[in-house]
């Protein structure tokens, strides 16, 4: 029976993926074989020696020390894409909002008093305040190109917009898929420079922290709108409410509000709903509950943070070891040594590695004698060995 653990409320469609007959769900658990969470912190968590996988039902994971995780052979899984239409239509909207003035044209008209006739005077009267501007003929930004950049940039092709987009580490599948009227920007700044609107969809790291400065900024379109439904942080929130004051930037729409951007007339803040739908809750979910049992089940690997993806088909009246380890020389020949020496026959191998990580998947013709796994597990630089039956 295997044991999850939830730090967050987790949709049901994803639990349901579980089957109750050899799963066993729970808030509370002290020796769970994996964690399915949301947006819990982890960082001062402490790590339960048990623990064989973390999944993020959603795409960041800086909630996650997924550094300690990578120590202790535990893959952390992730759920890229599956929240990507939710965050498309926010982007859109935002962009409608800025260019429309829809959040501070709302906020006059509810805040009219007097009769309906005064109202209506004062609704012609004031409505010339709030003029504002198209899409189409428009240049968007999109920096990150993963699900829910390329997404965003096909919609803004639809919409009528020119589009240039930069992601140095897209993917042959990301590419494949973007519209071929998306341009490509040999460098974050040609990028910048040469939008109406940005948007942001990459991780908060060091490079891509304040990637939106002062600096940057004077050499920015005039009248430029900047969304940021990725992390905060990849804006510099003092550097874009300067920039707003003096006139250079038109609008600055974002989901991480602040007491220095909630009340600023040209800022919309939104309370972090970028994935707040029921389909993008229930596609989370569903993906990382499926990639977490087939690794807990199979021991294989997709959509992983920190492993390399590995799947290989059982073969048939095997029995599957699968090893976690450095990515260092002769691995493979000592584990294959260890293997020999227990007279157990390799069916068949895969290997792959990631960084400084690797992963390997055996599978032999004999169950693999605990003697064995605890001898594999000796081997400097193994990180942790498991036996699926």
């Amino acid at each position: 029976m295997h044991k999850i653990l939830t730090l967050n409320n987790i949709s049901a469609a994803g639990l349901d993926r579980l089957p109750r007959d050899s799963y066993e769900v729970a808030s509370e658990f002290q020796n769970p074989d994996a964690i399915l969470l949301r947006s819990f912190k982890m960082h001062e968590m402490a790590i339960p020696a048990s623990l064989k996988a973390v999944g993020r039902a959603g795409a960041g994971v800086n909630n996650i020390p997924v550094d300690k995780m990578s120590e202790k052979g535990v893959v952390v899984f992730n759920a890229p894409g599956a929240n990507s239409n939710a965050v498309k239509e926010l982007v859109i909207a935002g962009m409608l909002m800025a260019c429309r003035n829809i959040a501070q044209a709302w906020d006059f008209s509810r805040n009219l008093e007097g009769t309906d006739e005064e109202i209506g005077k004062a609704t012609e009267a004031g409505k010339k305040n709030y003029g504002g501007f198209e899409l189409p003929g428009r240049t968007l930004g999109v920096v990150g190109l993963g699900a829910i950049g390329v997404r965003i940039a096909n919609a803004a092709v639809a919409l009528g917009m020119h589009v240039i987009g930069f992601d140095p580490g897209i993917t042959v599948k990301g590419a494949w898929q973007l519209d071929a009227a998306v341009k490509q920007a040999g460098s974050v700044d040609e990028l910048l420079n040469n939008s109406d609107f940005i948007t942001f969809h990459v991780p908060l790291i060091d490079a891509t922290k304040n990637l939106i400065n002062a600096d940057r900024l004077k050499r920015m379109k005039d009248n430029v709108v900047v969304l940021n439904f990725a992390r905060g942080g990849i804006v510099n929130d003092e550097d874009m409410v300067a920039a707003l004051d003096s006139g250079k930037a038109y609008a600055y729409v974002c989901d991480f509000p602040t007491n220095l951007l909630k009340k600023h007339p040209r800022v919309i803040t939104l309370p972090h709903l970028g994935a707040s739908t029921r389909e993008a809750e229930e596609n989370c979910a569903i993906m990382v509950a499926d990639q977490v049992k087939e690794y807990l089940e199979n021991g294989n690997i997709t959509n992983s943070v920190n492993f390399p993806e590995v799947v290989m088909p059982r073969a048939e009246g095997s029995h599957r070891i699968t090893i976690a380890n450095a990515n260092v020389p002769n691995m493979l020949g000592q584990i294959s040594t260890d293997l020999a020496s227990a007279g157990l026959n390799i069916v068949d191998m895969l290997n792959k590695s990631r960084g400084e990580l690797a992963y390997t998947v055996v599978d032999v013709d004999k169950a693999v004698p605990q003697e064995i796994i605890d001898q594999i597990a000796a081997i400097n630089g193994v990180l942790s060995v498991r036996a699926i039956s």
